[in-house]
């Protein structure tokens, strides 16, 4: 059965570091079910990764609106992304990065019960109690 995995970012940091995964995965199209879900934190300079890539989004939050705050632009995610993962029932929600958009995934995943993977440099310390601060 095919894992269907739902790809959440909305920076251009995030997107160039997920590009290649998602290319990779739907190189597997027989093992992955791949969806790509944006916020467009940052909208232009998404645009432009996405477009290098090739990479299309299934959903587009389009969440940026002018004169907002932080609270808007959580609340618009989190409101958002709940529509999303209930709808794509996905198996993981892969995210990267420290912005409000994978705060909001990791939550809105979480509340949906569906695993969460954080692709990140990874405990490079090897001590979960003191880490490096990017860990």
């Amino acid at each position: 059965m095919k894992k269907r995995v739902l790809f959440i970012f909305g920076t251009r940091p995030e997107a160039i570091k997920l590009a290649p995964l998602i290319m990779e995965l739907r190189k597997n199209s027989s093992q992955f079910d791949v969806r790509v879900c944006v916020t467009a934190q940052h909208r232009d300079m998404l645009d432009q990764v996405l477009h290098f890539f090739e990479i299309v989004p299934d959903h587009d939050l389009a969440i940026m609106q002018p004169d907002q705050n932080l609270f808007d632009v959580t609340i618009a995610s989190l409101h958002g992304l709940n529509d999303i993962i209930r709808s794509t029932k996905p198996d993981w929600v892969l995210i990267q990065g420290d912005t409000t958009t994978v705060l909001t995934a990791a939550l809105a995943s979480f509340y949906h019960c569906v695993k969460v993977a954080h692709v990140e440099a990874g405990l490079r310390s090897f001590n979960k109690y003191a880490p490096f601060p990017e860990e």
